[in-house]
């Protein structure tokens, strides 16, 4: 082969081909040398035998080292035509630590993967027909090595090339001078120009050029929405942690660790790698752990090779059972940029190597919306509504995340012939949700609404404050600071306060929905334990999940875990008193949203009264209300008897919300029963059982002349 054998469309592999070419010469002189001692030359089945004549020429064989070819001047005027970074060869030498005598073995190795001639001549250079390929002592002799010389060692697992991946070291079984060499298909592919990532990494990793990356909406929803795809999507300014984590780089930093705060730590890491002139290798943490042969030599080799960083989080599906593999990556990437993230503190214990840990500070507000507005805008291809994007800014989501809720949204839109609105970004959002804290929690997507409630007028302003605390968290305990120092987080908290029955639950689930989120009722049941430590550690659980989505959650008869604290008599006293110094503790640093739900206010600690944003009582409903409350649970669809008399049921039975709708679904199973419309009869059975169910008194006064029906 000859440097103008295979067509040179570009500079870089016309640089390549004449790199190979003088490969091809130092076969050639092999083939020549070995051709003039050996009389078995035209032999057909040279190669698979050894006749007793060859044995005998082997020993008296004294072959010197072959001498390498003399440097071409003229390869030097071919690498300066290359632009920058020059040549791929050579840049590729610089990234991985090679001498130049490891770039010429790497060369002898990969010939036959270029030119098919080079199977033939290196069969007749190994005496063996079945071996198409460089071996280890062949590579040292076209090198012009001594077979016992120190160059034997560059093919050692710890040497720049095999420990690179640049090259396979086959037959492990054989002599060491007799083992194949191979080149990785990536390899190759890369020095003739391919930028395909590697098939070894699969749907494991993702590429973000540092020069800016396609719209995530447009290459993933196909633009369900019509708009003009392809763009580029706008992003947010460079942030000032960013920039320093770039300049540490250029100062030598090599491993850094983003604490996250609301999901912003990837994006952080990915400007941090542009600041410093780099693309981003992203890998995904979920779908490298589930896989039993993690492909993390593979995706160190492609950063190295594209001069990129790695992003390797969140970390938390890794931990605690898979944290070697935080071990494993840091001890591959060895001077390739990598940034971890996740919302734990980092663990020196994770890996031996030196990690710096940053935090990652929260959004504002006004950079939450800006964000909103980007996605929508790219999504629907004309400006965002300002009055969704302020109701959208108070939800923490990363980057992708918000990218993932306004493609869903999008989906929904189409599915019902509508524009994006609020309610289909608020499911996208939703959709972000992870399974963790379902196998801890109850969740309940909002069904109800406002005018669902029957509450009186100061119950239903304190319900107002909630949502308003909640809507604006942000800001006022992020951006203004009005809950500074201790650890304290961004959560607002709750307590209803009432009778069973008086809508408590259900006033929590329009809190949900009103500021866009799902209720997680937590059973307290399979959270409190008999043994010592163990409920704490339920709460835990429970806490952490919820950090990862955006709900609300509900403590129902929160009694049993915000009780009173009361002097210590014996061991259960002081183990009480310990959970409840935990909860103080985790309620103050909590940064979402929770609601606790009680019988009697005067049941809960002050501590914890002391630490809860709003206080709502719920009053068991006078007759104005029991009469809503019976017109609202019957609905509009069950058909009613002309004698039905609401306002008697309002006005004798002193019952809560609750209870009217248990007594309004039993009467509708008497009704559908007897297949006719609703009577007054009907309702009063429904009563009579729910007054037996309550343990309560039927007087002939409340029930007048319908007890005898």
């Amino acid at each position: 082969m000859t440097a103008t054998a295979i067509p040179t469309t570009t500079p870089d592999l016309g640089y390549l081909w004449a790199r190979l070419g003088a490969v091809e010469w130092r076969v050639r002189q092999a083939v020549a040398a070995r051709a003039a001692s050996d009389p078995t030359l035209d032999d057909p089945h040279r190669g698979l035998y050894l006749t007793a004549e060859s044995v005998r020429r082997v020993l008296d064989e004294r072959r010197e080292p072959l001498a390498p070819a003399d440097a071409d001047p003229e390869l030097d005027v071919l690498a300066a035509t290359v632009p920058e970074p020059g040549p791929r060869l050579l840049t590729l030498a610089r990234r991985f630590d090679l001498e130049p005598v490891d770039v010429e073995f790497l060369l002898v190795a990969m010939a036959p993967d270029v030119d098919a001639r080079f199977e033939r001549l290196y069969g007749y250079l190994n005496d063996d027909v079945t071996r198409r390929r460089a071996t280890v002592g062949l590579a040292m002799e076209l090198c012009g090595l001594p077979a016992a010389g120190a160059g034997r060692f560059r093919f050692a697992a710890s040497a720049p090339l095999v420990r690179g991946g640049l090259l396979e070291v086959r037959d492990s079984e054989l002599p060491t001078l007799s083992r194949a060499l191979r080149v990785p298909d990536r390899v190759v592919a890369h020095l003739l120009g391919d930028d395909e990532p590697d098939p070894a990494i699969g749907d494991a990793a993702r590429l973000v050029p540092a020069g800016g990356v396609a719209s995530p909406l447009a290459r993933r929803t196909g633009n369900p929405s019509g708009s003009a795809g392809g763009s580029t999507c706008p992003t947010t300014p460079e942030s000032p942690l960013a920039r320093r984590i770039g300049d540490a780089m250029h100062a030598g930093i090599r491993a850094v660790h983003l604490r996250d705060t609301d999901g912003d730590a990837a994006r952080v890491a990915v400007e941090a790698l542009a600041t410093a002139g780099r693309d981003a290798l992203v890998l995904d943490v979920p779908a490298v752990a589930d896989q039993a042969h993690p492909p993390l030599a593979a995706a160190v080799r492609e950063a190295r090779l594209r001069g990129a960083g790695l992003v390797f989080g969140p970390l938390e599906p890794l931990l605690p059972d898979k944290v070697r593999l935080i071990r494993d990556l840091t001890a591959l990437a060895g001077d390739v940029p990598l940034l971890f993230h996740s919302r734990r503190h980092w663990d020196p214990q994770w890996t031996a190597h030196p990690v710096v840990s940053v935090p990652v500070p929260a959004l504002s507000a006004d950079r939450r919306a800006e964000r909103w507005a980007h996605a929508l805008a790219d999504a629907t291809g004309a400006a965002a509504d300002p009055v969704m994007v302020g109701d959208l800014a108070g939800y923490r989501l990363g980057t992708d995340e918000v990218d993932r809720a306004v493609s869903v949204a999008a989906r929904l839109a189409v599915l019902e012939d509508r524009p994006v609105g609020l309610a289909h970004v608020r499911a996208g959002v939703r959709a972000q949700n992870g399974a963790g804290l379902e196998q801890l929690a109850r969740r309940i997507t909002p069904a109800v609404d406002w005018d669902d409630l029957v509450l009186p007028e100061p119950t239903r302003r304190q319900l107002d404050e909630l949502v308003m605390r909640a809507r604006h968290r942000e800001r006022v305990l992020g951006e203004w600071r009005m809950r500074p120092g201790g650890g304290r987080g961004r959560g607002v908290v709750a307590l209803f306060a009432g009778e069973s029955g008086t809508g408590k639950t259900m006033s929590a689930e329009v809190v949900a929905g009103a500021v866009g989120m799902d209720l997680y009722v937590v059973d307290l049941s399979s959270v409190v334990d008999k043994y010592i430590g163990e409920t704490e550690k339920n709460l835990e659980r429970i806490f952490t999940e919820a950090a990862g989505v955006h709900g609300v959650l509900l403590f129902d008869e929160a009694d049993a875990v915000f009780g009173k604290r009361s002097e210590v008599k014996d061991s259960h006293d002081k183990h009480a008193n310990m959970e409840s110094a935990y909860l103080l503790q985790r309620m103050e640093s909590f940064d979402g949203i929770a609601v606790l739900t009680t019988n009697l206010r005067s049941n809960v600690d002050e501590a914890f009264t002391r630490r809860i944003d709003v206080i709502a009582d719920f009053p068991v409903p006078d007759a104005t209300q029991r009469l809503a409350l019976w017109d609202r649970c019957l609905g509009s669809r069950l058909p009613r008897a002309d004698d039905l008399d609401l306002a008697f049921c309002a006005e004798r039975f002193e019952l809560a919300g609750g209870s009217i709708r248990a007594c309004v679904v039993t009467a509708a199973y008497l009704a559908a029963a007897a297949d006719r419309p609703l009577r007054m009869a009907d309702v009063m059975s429904a009563v009579h059982q729910e007054y037996r169910k309550l343990g309560r008194l039927v007087l002939p006064g409340e029930f007048g002349s319908w007890l005898d029906h």
